[in-house]
C-alpha cells in the first residue's frame, strides 16, 4: 500500500493516505560532497531510532529536477511520548463553567463580527498537562486528531533540534539549524493544510488556511474582528498574542484618534482669532519688520511677513488644545497599557497559559553557545547625525537663491516657499533616506554583537538583540525629532555674538519667527508617513515578487502534479526573527504617536489608518506568501513590554519640554497674563514684544551680510531678532531682559507641573486597574479547583478498579500503575 502514489499530490499526508506529514525537510544532492551525504544520512538514522517515521520524494520527482524532500511523521507513541515530556496541555473534560453572557448593546457589534465557528473553533475544555501513564483521563477520540498539527509540528521541531547528525563519539554535534547553517538540507518546514484560496476537498484535513485567508487576510475584512482563537490554533500561541495585541492597539489608538482630530479641529476652528498671525502678516507690522540675516554672508536682511504662511499653519498644532493634548496622551498611553495586561490575562487564561514555564524548546542551548568564547568586546557605534550640517549648508543656498523675495524665482508657489520650508523639507526627506539606509547598517551591527556575547538560549539570544535593535533605531529614528524639538535654536546666541557649531564657520540653525513646532511637525509627518507607506509597500510586494519569480516553472504544471510540500518549499521563510521585525515596527511608530505628539494630533489618526492596513498586509504575506512557521508559545509580547512602559514614562517627559520649549504657548501665556499693556487680555502687541533690537553696524564682517549695499537695506539701521534682550544703547545691551527670566521660570513651572499632574493620574489609574479581571482570577481558581477535583476523582476510580481485579484473580505481581515509555530514546537536553 506504501507503494501506491496518489493520483493527486496536493497532499499533506504520505502516499498512503494515511500518515500525515508533520514536517519537511529538502536538500540539493551534492555528489561531490560525501560529507553533507554522510551527516544526513547520520542524522536520518537517529530520526527513525528516535521514533519518527519517514519518506522520501526523490529529485526526479521534483518540479526542478533537482531538490529531494524528506516527508516527516510522528506516530501516535513518539507524539504522547513528548507531550509528557513537554507538559503539553490537553483537554480532559468540557468545561462547565457558565459564560458571562452577552455584554449589554451587544448588537451594536453586529456588522464587526465574524461566524462563531470561525471565532472559536472548538468548544472549551478543562485542561491539564498531558501524562501517557493515565490515557484514560483524556478525551482522545481519535489518536490521528488529538493532537493539533501545530502541536505535532512543535514536536516534530523539538526532535530535529536535538538530533544527533554525527556519531556519539565523534561529538556532540546536533540540530537542524546548525545542518541548514551547514547547507547540508536546503530548508526545513512544517505544510500548510490546503491552498489558501480553495477549501480542501480531503475530508480527513481541515482547510484552516482557507478559513483565515476568507474571514481575516482579506483587506476587505478590515473592518472586522480577527479571529485570534483560530490564528492561535493555526500558527500557535507566540504569533496568536501578536495579532491580538496589534489589533488591540488599533482599537486603542480610535480613541486618541478622535481626541486628536478634535484638537486639530479646535485649531483649525480658531484660525480667524489668532492675533500674532494676523500681525505677522499684515504690512503695518509684519511688513514693516526687519529681521537680521539667518545666516552668516549669503543670506540677508528679510521682511517678517514673509513667514506669514508658516505662521498660520503652525497654529493649526500649537494653540491652547496642545496642552489638553499632551496631558490626555500622557493618560491614555497608561490607559493602553493596563487595559493590555488585562487584555493579557484573558488571554493566559482561555489559551491555558496561566501556569505557563517557556518551554524546553524555548529555552534549548543555542548550538553557537556550545563553541565557548574565551574573550570578547564590545564594539563601540557611533550614532552621529548627518542632517543638521546638511541644513545649516542648504539654508544658505535657498536664501541666496530666493533673494528679496521668492516671488522672482517661483511665481506660482513662491508666495508660500520661504528658505526655512525649503530647507525644512528637503532635510527631512533626505533624513528619511538615511534612516532607511542605517537601518540596515544597524541591523547587522546588532546581530554581529549579540552572536559575539553568544547567549546560551533562543529565549536570552531574542531578549539581547531585541534590546540592542530598539536602541539603534531610537536613535536612528528619533534623533533628529529630537534635535528639532530641543536643541534647534536653544543656543544660538545673538547678532553680533552667534554661536558656531564645534568652532567651524557654521553658526548654529535658529527657529523660525512662526516657531519650531511647525518645522517637527513636518519632521514627524515625513520620518513617520515615509516608514508606514515604505514598510507596507515592502512587506507586500517584495515576498510576492519573490514567490512569483519562484514558482514560475510550477505554474505551468497541473495542480494535481504541483505537490504540497513543493508549493510550501516555494514560498518565503517567516524565519525566527519575522515576529520580532514585525513587533519592531508597531513599537517604533508606538514612539512617534508618544514621544512627540503634541506637535501634531493627527500622529493617532494615520497611525490608525496604517495599523487598519497592517493587520491585513501581515494577516495576506503570513496566510499566503510564507511557509508555516513552527508554532510556539508565548505567554506575553516579551521584551516589548518593558520597552512600552519606559517610552510610556519618556513620553509625558517628552510632551512636557515640547509644550514648554518647542511650542510659543508659555511666551504668549506670559505675555498676556503679565506684560499685555493696559491690562487688556488678548494678544495684540505680542509679536513686537517678543522681537530684539540690533545695531546692524555692529555686525563683524565674517558674519556681515553680502547684501547690505543692496539699495533696499541702505537706509537700514536695526534689525530685529527673536529672543528677550535689552536694546542697543541701553546700559544692559543684549543681556537677557527680565521678561526671559519670567519665561523660563513659567516654562520650568509648566513642566513640573504637568508631569506631577500626569504621573499621579498615571499611578493612580494603574493602581486602580487591577492587571488580572476579578472574573478571569475567579474562573482560574474555580477551574484549578475542579481540575484536582476530577484528577483525584480519577486517581481513586483507577486505584480501585485495580485492586478490584486484583480480587477477581490472584496476582503474583506489583501492579503497574504507571507504564514504562517505549524503547525509543527520548531526546533531552539538561540546561
Amino acid at each position: 500500500v506504501t507503494n501506491i502514489k496518489l493520483k493527486n499530490k496536493d497532499s499533506v499526508f504520505f502516499r498512503d493516505g494515511m500518515r500525515r506529514i508533520d514536517f519537511v525537510l529538502s536538500y540539493v544532492d551534492d555528489k561531490d560532497c560525501e560529507k553533507k551525504q554522510e551527516r544526513r544520512r547520520t542524522y536520518e538514522a537517529n530520526l527513525k531510532e528516535a521514533g519518527l517515521e519517514l519518506e522520501t520524494e526523490d529529485k526526479s520527482e521534483s518540479e526542478d529536477g533537482k531538490t529531494y524532500f524528506v516527508k516527516i511523521h510522528a506516530p501516535w507513541e513518539v507524539l504522547a511520548t513528548y507531550a509528557d515530556v513537554l507538559k503539553i496541555k490537553v483537554p480532559f473534560k468540557e468545561s462547565d463553567i457558565p459564560d458571562d453572557g452577552d455584554m449589554p448593546m451587544n448588537w451594536l457589534s453586529t456588522p464587526f463580527r465574524l461566524p462563531k465557528e470561525i471565532m472559536n473553533p472548538e468548544p472549551d475544555y478543562f485542561t491539564t498537562p498531558f501524562s501517557k501513564s493515565k490515557p484514560g483521563l483524556f478525551l482522545i477520540n481519535n489518536q490521528d486528531t488529538f493532537f493539533p498539527p501545530s502541536t505535532r509540528n512543535r514536536i516534530v521541531y523539538y526532535i530535529l533540534s536535538r538530533c544527533l547528525y554525527v556519531s556519539e563519539e565523534c561529538g556532540d554535534k546536533k540540530g537542524i539549524k546548525r545542518l541548514l547553517n551547514n547547507g547540508s538540507y536546503t530548508s526545513a518546514f512544517p505544510l500548510h493544510d490546503s491552498r489558501y484560496w480553495i477549501k480542501s476537498k480531503d475530508v480527513n484535513c481541515e482547510s484552516e488556511r482557507y478559513d483565515l485567508y476568507k474571514y481575516w487576510a482579506r483587506f476587505f475584512c478590515f473592518f472586522k474582528e480577527q479571529p485570534i482563537n483560530r490564528i492561535r490554533k493555526y500558527y500557535g500561541e507566540k504569533i496568536g498574542i501578536y495579532f491580538a495585541w496589534l489589533g488591540f492597539y488599533t482599537e486603542m489608538l480610535l480613541f486618541a484618534a478622535v481626541v486628536g482630530t478634535i484638537c486639530f479641529t479646535y485649531g483649525f476652528l480658531t484660525y480667524g482669532d489668532n492675533e500674532w498671525s494676523k500681525e505677522i502678516c499684515s504690512d503695518e507690522i509684519g511688513g514693516k519688520i526687519v529681521m537680521c540675516p539667518l545666516c552668516d554672508k549669503k543670506c540677508s536682511y528679510w521682511k517678517l511677513n514673509t513667514t506669514c504662511n508658516s505662521s498660520w499653519q503652525s497654529h493649526l498644532f500649537d494653540n491652547v488644545a496642545t496642552v489638553f493634548f499632551a496631558i490626555f496622551m500622557g493618560i491614555w498611553v497608561t490607559l493602553f497599557l493596563e487595559f493590555w495586561k488585562r487584555r493579557q490575562a484573558r488571554l493566559e487564561y482561555e489559551w491555558d497559559l496561566v501556569d505557563f514555564e517557556e518551554e524546553q524548546q524555548q529555552l534549548q542551548l543555542r548550538p553557537e553557545y556550545e563553541t565557548k568564547c574565551t574573550k570578547s568586546k564590545e564594539n563601540p557605534v557611533t550614532k552621529s547625525s548627518f542632517c543638521q550640517t546638511y541644513r545649516l549648508a542648504v539654508y544658505a543656498a535657498f536664501a541666496s537663491i530666493m533673494k528679496d523675495s521668492p516671488t522672482n524665482h517661483l511665481e506660482v508657489v513662491g508666495p508660500y516657499i520661504t528658505p526655512q520650508l525649503a530647507t525644512s523639507v528637503t532635510a527631512s526627506c533626505i533624513n528619511f533616506v538615511i534612516i532607511m539606509i542605517l537601518n540596515l547598517m544597524y541591523e547587522k551591527v546588532a546581530i554581529w554583537i549579540t552572536d559575539m556575547e553568544i547567549p546560551k538560549t533562543h529565549l536570552e539570544y531574542e531578549n539581547k538583540l531585541t534590546v540592542k535593535m530598539f536602541l539603534f533605531q531610537f536613535v536612528n529614528y528619533y534623533s533628529s525629532c529630537f534635535y528639532v524639538a530641543f536643541f534647534k535654536g536653544k543656543f544660538v546666541g545673538y547678532p553680533g555674538k552667534y554661536a558656531y557649531m564645534f568652532g567651524s564657520t557654521l553658526r548654529n540653525e535658529e527657529c523660525d519667527p512662526g516657531g519650531c513646532l511647525i518645522e517637527l511637525t513636518t519632521q514627524l509627518v515625513i520620518v513617520m508617513t515615509g516608514k508606514q507607506v515604505w514598510g507596507n509597500i515592502q512587506e507586500a510586494l517584495l515576498p510576492w515578487v519573490m514567490n512569483w519569480w519562484g514558482s514560475r516553472k510550477a505554474r505551468n504544471h497541473p495542480e494535481s502534479l504541483y505537490s504540497r510540500w513543493e508549493q510550501d518549499h516555494d514560498l518565503q521563510s517567516f524565519g525566527q526573527l519575522g515576529l520580532f521585525y514585525e513587533y519592531l515596527e508597531m513599537v517604533i511608530q508606538f514612539g512617534f504617536i508618544t514621544l512627540f505628539v503634541a506637535s501634531f494630533p493627527l500622529a493617532p489618526l494615520l497611525a490608525l489608518f496604517n495599523n487598519i492596513i497592517e493587520i491585513r498586509v501581515d494577516a495576506w504575506k503570513l496566510t499566503t506568501q510564507f511557509r508555516r512557521p513552527v508554532a510556539a508559545k508565548a505567554h506575553s509580547i516579551g521584551a516589548w513590554e518593558e520597552i512600552l512602559n519606559g517610552m510610556a514614562v519618556l513620553s509625558v517627559v517628552t510632551n512636557a519640554f515640547i509644550v514648554a520649549f518647542t511650542s510659543d504657548m508659555m511666551p504668549r501665556l506670559v505675555y498676556m497674563y503679565a506684560y499685555q499693556p493696559q491690562g487688556q487680555m488678548n494678544m495684540k502687541g505680542y509679536i513686537n514684544n517678543s522681537l530684539s533690537v540690533f545695531n546692524v553696524y555692529e555686525f563683524q564682517n565674517s558674519s556681515r551680510p553680502e547684501e547690505a549695499e543692496n539699495p533696499m537695506w541702505l537706509n537700514i539701521t536695526t534689525c530685529r531678532y527673536r529672543d528677550y534682550r535689552y536694546p542697543p544703547g541701553h546700559e544692559k545691551q543684549y543681556f537677557h531682559t527680565m521678561q526671559f527670566w519670567h519665561i523660563l521660570a513659567a516654562k520650568l513651572a509648566f513642566i513640573i507641573i504637568m508631569e506631577h499632574v500626569v504621573f499621579l493620574v498615571k499611578y493612580f489609574v494603574a493602581w486602580l486597574i487591577p492587571d488580572v479581571p476579578s472574573d478571569v482570577r475567579a474562573r482560574v481558581k474555580r477551574e484549578r479547583f475542579l481540575v484536582h477535583e476530577y484528577l483525584h476523582n480519577y486517581e481513586v476510580n483507577e486505584l480501585k478498579r485495580q485492586l478490584g481485579q486484583q480480587g477477581d484473580k490472584e496476582c503474583t505481581c506489583t501492579p503497574m500503575i504507571y507504564p514504562t515509555l517505549p524503547k525509543h530514546e527520548v531526546l533531552s537536553e539538561v540546561l
